[in-house]
């Protein structure tokens, strides 16, 4: 069977046992639909981007599956109909991690993006030139213009 990742977001007054409560319907659908869940995760609230409904959060949950096209479809459907679920994202994918989701690991665990030095200051960028290189060179192209 295919093998997909589900992410829904819940309205901000819901209890922590609530949105879990959630995590359990929807797996549970899956279930009465052939599908199994190979694992969930509750990630808490969040502040969203923009708001949705007029909430500003909202409880994020993580769900790994492996669940035919239909029963997938059953649970986006119902999720779409369920007040207090406002947004889900289903995406099929060729395998699954081992291990937690990146929302749920430590810092340390992920490696961060660049190494920063004592004083936190950024990593040495090979990439690109001193600033004052590159300063020079956009003089040198407003001249020749």
């Amino acid at each position: 069977m295919p093998l997909y990742e589900h992410v829904l977001i819940a309205r901000q007054d819901l209890s922590n046992t609530q949105a879990e409560g959630l995590i359990e319907h929807f797996s549970t659908v899956l279930a009465d639909n052939g599908g199994k869940v190979i694992d969930s995760e509750y990630w808490g609230v969040r502040t969203l981007a923009y708001k949705i409904n007029k909430n500003r959060k909202g409880h994020y949950a993580y769900l790994r599956t492996d669940a035919p096209s239909a029963a997938v479809q059953e649970m986006e459907r119902l999720a779409r109909l369920h007040d207090d679920v406002m947004r889900v994202m289903s995406i099929k994918v060729d395998g699954h991690e081992e291990g937690p989701s990146v929302q749920m690991q430590k810092r340390e665990e992920r490696g961060e993006r660049g190494e920063r030095g004592e004083r936190g200051d950024r990593a040495e960028r090979g990439d690109r030139g001193d600033r004052a290189d590159r300063g020079e060179r956009r003089e040198r192209r407003d001249r020749d213009n």
